[in-house]
Formats: structure tokens, C-alpha cells, sequence
């Protein structure tokens, strides 16, 4: 251990044992989240047995799990298995990297880091995002929308693909996180490899790609997984035209669905520099945590709702769709509004006349504005969002409201991290913000 790179002497999500157990979760949820609610199992969720049929089914399954059973083993991965879609899979990730690496971006620097470095980042997700799209257009126009369901007809081949492309790469990192001079995070240094594997060893891990330096976590952060988000949604719209007849008679609540979440995929990419100052950027180590969430989690736990509409179509109307329409801007507009006067100010632009106070360490704290009304009000913005989101697939199901749920979960838990690690930071001066600033994310309740 050096003193650039202390050993971590606390974990979080229960330690090495809750880490495991993320660990086989997260990809099992994935698949949980399908085969409960899928045309392929019945239906959101599948027709509930009866007593009695459930009774003779439980009697005729084997007392144990024969996992010593190879046949057993080779049924179980021929139904998640699928060889094209993994060779697709892959061909898909190389198109990102490619993409980044030929096409036009700008460079802007991070912010400095703890070894006194600042990194350089190429900034063309965007960029890569309208390339995506003008091709997937393209052959939708020329070839007709049956040509690109394929993501929804080997749905599980690709989420297999991304999950195992998530296990290799935090494999990958963590080996590569004990290179001489490697920038360790503070978190994920405990010398459990089960816990660091999953929290992320190294900071900032990169390869040398085509002659450029290929920061491993920013660019997983935004291009393979949230680009594909739209691209399923995508096909889940031309496999309800095929059954429908045609792009016209595609549902409203689908439209709703396919606006709503490419437009958040765009301006996430367009936004791009934004991230840089995000905890995954600046605080967590590249590891299994990250890298199935962006690689897998994302694209296919959060197109469910387009995965559902496109088996089971809803017609809204134009009042429920006005009001849908309200909550969603409603949401993007203090998402955009509070990271914007936050990135403004962080970069020394127009203030808009926030009142802030300086810490000992130097720092500036924001007292007013979004960030005056509560600590992260871009989460309130999010959750908001995420309603929307779920709203367009009606109420037969609550299934379809597991994004809202989890992301609650998800930014609840995330906030009070970002909490103990700036107690941590700027200590008593952060005590005298939180009295200023009284509320976690939503003002006046929580």
C-alpha cells in the first residue's frame, strides 16, 4: 500500500458477501425481468397457476437442482444462448469503439484528480448516436420495419452476449488494476477480490486503441449500452408495426415510450461532458458494478416498457397523453435546469446570481436555485421522468413499473452515498450545508 493508494478499511453493500450476491442478481434479474413478463412466457406476468396444477408441477420436479446433471447445464444455456446475436453483440461494441476513435470530437479535460492529474476525454457520443440512427433508419426505409426486430425476436441471445461481455471486461480491469502506478479508488481497495472485482479496483483504467489513450469507464459510461437502449426501443416499435400493419398504425403509447427515452438517450449524449463530474467518473473504481450496468442493465431492463407494448399495444388518447406528456417535461425540466446551474457554475460560467458559501478546503457549495431546494433535485427530475416512462403501458401490470421503483431505490441509496463521502470531504463545513440545505430530493418530504 502506498499513500497515494491507501487500503480501503470499510465496504459497502454488506461487503464481500452482499457484493456476490449483486453479483448473481443483477444478471438474474435481467433475465427475471423477461421471462416474467414476456409474449414467449404468457403474458405481464404469466397466467397464475392453480392450486392444484401448481401442486402437481412441484411433485413432478426433482428434489434437487441436478447440477451434476451436464445435460441439465446444456438445456439451461441453449435457452440463453444465441450464437448470431453474440457475433452481432460484438460487432456492435467494435462499431463504438471504432466510432469513437475515427470520428471528429472535441477534447475537454476532467476535473483534477487526486494524483494531481487531469484527464482528457474525446468527447463524439453524439456523434456516434446520430450514426446509429441514420443506419438504422436507413434500413428501415429501404428494407421495411420487419428487417430490424431481430433485437426483439433474440432478445435474450443479446442479453446474454452483454452480460458475459461484463464479466470479461471487470476480469480485464481488475488485472489490469495491478499494473506498476496504477490510481486505485478509494473504495475498492480492500485486498478482497470478490468485493474489488465488483466495486472497481482501478480509477481510471485505459488501453492504448489505434494510437489513443481509451478510457475504459467513460466510454462504457454513455456509447454501447445507452445507445442500444434506443436501438431496442427502436425495434420494439418496427415489431408492433409489423403486427399492426405498417409505421402508421404504431400506438400512441408506444410513440410516447420511443420519445420520452430516445430524447433522454440524446440529451444525455449531447450533454456529454456532463459526466465527467458524476461519481462514476470522479470517485468509483471500473468494475462488475459498473460495467453490467452500463453494458447490460441499462439497455435491457430499462426498454422494458417498449419490450411490453410491443406484444401488448395501448391506445391512450390525446388527454391521457397530454397529461403523460406534462409529467415527463415536467421531469426534464429541473433535470436539465439544476444540472445545468450546476455545471455552469462548477465551470465558472454564468452563475445566474447563485448564492453559494466557500468551505475551508476552497470549495463552493450552492445554497439556492435547484440546488438550494435540495441536494439533488436533478434525482426529482429523474423519478419523474421515470413515471412517465411507465405511465403509457397502463395499469394491467405492475411489472412495468420496476424501473420507477428501482430507480427510486437506486438514487435514494446513491444520494446518501454522495452524502458520507463529502461528511467525509469537507467535514464540519458540510454539516452547516446540510442545515442550509435541508432536504435529500424532494423539497419539503424527503
Amino acid at each position: 500500500m502506498s499513500k497515494l493508494n491507501p487500503q480501503t478499511t470499510h465496504y459497502e453493500f454488506l461487503g464481500p458477501v452482499g457484493t456476490f450476491f449483486i453479483s448473481v442478481g443483477v444478471p438474474s434479474m435481467i433475465y427475471g425481468l423477461y421471462y416474467g413478463c414476456s409474449e414467449q412466457t404468457g403474458g405481464c406476468p404469466p397466467p397464475t397457476l392453480t392450486l392444484s396444477k401448481l401442486t402437481s408441477e412441484l411433485t413432478a420436479l426433482p428434489v434437487t437442482i441436478p447440477l451434476h446433471d451436464i445435460s441439465w447445464w446444456q438445456g439451461l444455456w441453449q435457452e440463453v444462448w444465441d450464437t448470431e446475436a453474440a457475433l452481432m453483440y460484438l460487432a456492435w461494441y467494435a462499431f463504438c469503439v471504432v466510432a469513437w476513435r475515427v470520428l471528429p470530437g472535441a477534447q475537454v479535460e476532467g476535473t483534477r484528480i487526486r494524483d494531481g492529474s487531469v484527464k482528457k476525454y474525446k468527447i463524439n457520443a453524439f456523434s456516434t448516436f446520430l450514426l446509429a440512427l441514420g443506419l438504422v433508419t436507413g434500413v428501415i426505409i429501404r428494407f421495411g420495419p420487419e428487417k430490424f426486430t431481430f433485437l426483439y425476436e433474440r432478445w435474450v441471445g443479446f442479453a446474454t452476449a452483454a452480460i458475459l461481455m461484463s464479466i470479461a471486461q471487470a476480469f480485464v480491469v481488475y488485472a489490469m488494476s495491478f499494473r506498476e502506478g496504477a490510481l486505485l479508488a478509494l473504495g475498492g481497495n480492500t485486498g478482497n477480490w470478490v468485493y474489488d472485482w465488483y466495486i472497481g479496483r482501478q480509477l481510471n483504467p485505459t488501453l492504448s486503441i489505434f494510437g489513443a489513450e481509451f478510457d475504459i469507464k467513460s466510454f462504457n459510461e454513455l456509447r454501447p449500452g445507452l445507445i442500444l437502449w434506443a436501438l431496442i426501443d427502436i425495434s420494439m416499435v418496427c415489431e408492433q408495426a409489423v403486427r399492426r400493419g405498417g409505421i402508421g398504425n404504431v400506438t400512441d403509447s408506444m410513440w410516447l415510450v420511443l420519445l420520452f427515452q430516445v430524447g433522454y438517450v440524446a440529451d444525455g449524449l449531447y450533454n456529454e461532458p456532463a459526466i465527467l463530474t458524476t461519481m462514476d467518473i470522479t470517485t468509483d473504481g471500473f468494475g462488475f458494478m459498473l460495467s453490467v450496468g452500463d453494458l447490460a442493465w441499462v439497455p435491457f431492463a430499462y426498454s422494458l416498457q417498449a419490450r411490453y407494448l410491443a406484444f401488448h399495444p395501448i391506445l391512450l388518447g390525446p388527454v391521457a397523453t397530454a397529461l403523460i406528456v406534462a409529467v415527463n417535461a415536467t421531469g426534464y425540466y429541473i433535470f436539465r435546469e439544476a444540472n445545468g446551474q450546476k455545471n455552469d457554475f462548477r465551470n465558472g460560467k454564468d452563475t445566474r446570481g447563485l448564492k453559494y458559501f466557500t468551505t475551508e478546503s476552497g470549495s463552493k457549495l450552492i445554497t439556492s436555485g435547484w440546488w438550494g431546494r435540495s441536494r439533488h433535485p436533478n434525482y426529482l427530475g429523474d423519478l419523474l421522468m421515470a413515471l412517465a416512462w411507465s405511465l403509457p403501458t397502463g395499469f394491467d401490470t405492475p411489472i412495468t413499473y420496476f424501473y420507477v421503483m428501482y430507480f427510486a431505490v437506486l438514487l435514494i441509496h446513491r444520494q446518501r452515498r454522495d452524502d458520507e463521502n463529502c461528511e467525509k470531504k469537507y467535514g464540519k463545513d458540510w454539516e452547516k450545508y446540510k442545515k442550509m440545505v435541508p432536504y435529500r430530493i424532494i423539497p419539503y418530504i424527503y
